[in-house]
């Protein structure tokens, strides 16, 4: 484990009361465990804006009786056959499907991938999630 280092930081009055509710919401034990998780959403973000390796997940609801929505989303997701973990395929009423697949690759390659996928008719929401393969993040 690294060392640890204290510094200071200046905030105005109002803002710290509300991170101090954050924290309380949150369950975290201290201020130094908050500030470590929002210093390293922030590294994390910053991975998916530089094209990095990253993971994530592409979230989707859909009406599987739409014509051709199974057929489409199979064949899009065999064009990123080399980014797509695993899936997962949820019947969630008579209607209507979730579907998580488990993703890797460029962070640019996730993004299409998810926004082809959403935007299949049929598709009632998507939504990506990518997080970090943990390789940065200390």
């Amino acid at each position: 484990m690294s060392r640890l280092v204290r510094f200071g930081v200046s905030l105005e009055e109002k803002l710290l009361t509300a991170f101090d509710q954050h924290i309380t919401r949150k369950g975290y034990q201290n201020r130094s465990e908050a500030i470590r998780d929002l210093i390293r959403n922030q590294l994390v973000g910053e991975e998916w804006g530089g094209n990095k390796e990253t993971v994530g997940t592409i979230t989707l609801v859909y009406d599987h009786h739409q014509s051709d929505v199974l057929q489409q989303l199979t064949h899009h997701q065999h064009e990123y056959g080399k980014q797509i973990i695993s899936n997962l395929h949820v019947h969630l009423d008579h209607d209507h499907c979730l579907e998580v697949i488990v993703v890797r690759g460029r962070s640019s390659a996730l993004i299409d991938l998810a926004n082809l996928l959403i935007k299949t008719k049929g598709v009632k929401h998507g939504q990506l999630t990518m997080t970090t393969t943990g390789k940065a993040v200390r």
